[in-house]
């Protein structure tokens, strides 16, 4: 298996489950190519959930499901994990060791989450919409700003007005992350017209006006600390009307500056 059908057959399963969450074990995890997985939780594609609450019984060739115990002693760091066996009467407790237990998850929060981090946007605050539409973010092509969707029923796809594109499609592995093809998505966002009532032009512009605010105060808070690095012992006053004579401010005051320097 290759590392982009490791994703294909992740964002499958997600697909299949309307974007609600799924959970991959360990063990699963463990056939599948070293990078990938490495890659996949470091994107955040997969996220650490609770651990397993029923296991297949390691006791003997049965191979029964039985559900898991576990007992933290008094002073103990780590937790003991087992199952009782009621199948045997040779056997009772058998133990499990945790990394049986371990499960990852992935949903369509997670996978909005690489797709805003990969292309650098502003998560929207958008809400979903009824026709399983999952908004990402104000995506900026080279003519215009449109919102990005995920469409969550059948394969996960990106959504940008009419049109829409298999998000596996868009998706490549170069070394060591997985990464999304810019150039195919800002001509989606030039080439689609827009068919969601939500996404009009004055949406567009509004949230395109928080993309650049939120910029604006990087970009002071970036300042600010340069600031402080130079002259240590000023106070945050001090810092704000400094800020306040540069370029960046914008024409902001000085308490809009420090409040927004510090967050």
């Amino acid at each position: 298996m290759t590392p982009k059908a490791t994703l294909i057959e992740l964002l499958g399963r997600v697909g299949e489950r309307l974007g609600e969450s799924i959970t991959v074990s360990t063990e699963e995890l463990s056939q599948w190519p070293t990078e990938a997985v490495a890659a996949l939780k470091s994107q955040g594609l997969l996220l650490k959930a609770r651990p397993a609450k029923s296991v297949v019984c390691p006791g003997c060739e049965q191979e029964c499901s039985m559900p898991v115990h576990t007992v933290t002693r008094p002073n103990a760091t780590v937790a003991t994990s087992f199952v009782v066996c009621d199948k045997r009467s040779d056997t009772n407790r058998v133990p499990v060791p945790a990394a049986r237990l371990a499960l990852w998850r992935c949903d369509a929060q997670a996978v909005c989450g690489f797709v805003v981090a990969s292309l650098g946007l502003v998560r929207t605050t958008v809400l979903p919409s009824e026709d399983g539409l999952l908004p990402i973010g104000m995506a900026r092509g080279d003519k215009r700003t449109q919102m990005l969707c995920l469409r969550l029923h059948g394969h996960l796809a990106l959504v940008v007005g009419a049109d829409a594109m298999p998000l596996a499609d868009v998706i490549s592995f170069e070394n060591g992350s997985f990464t999304l093809d810019h150039a195919v998505i800002h001509q989606m966002v030039d080439a689609a017209t827009t068919a969601d009532p939500r996404h009009t032009p004055s949406t567009a512009k509004r949230e395109a006006g928080k993309i650049d605010t939120q910029a604006m105060y990087a970009t002071w808070r970036k300042e600010y600390r340069a600031l402080k690095k130079r002259r240590p012992n000023m106070s945050d006053v001090w810092y704000s009307k400094e800020i306040a004579k540069k370029t960046s401010a914008q024409g902001r005051d000085a308490s809009t500056i420090k409040k927004n320097m510090l967050s």
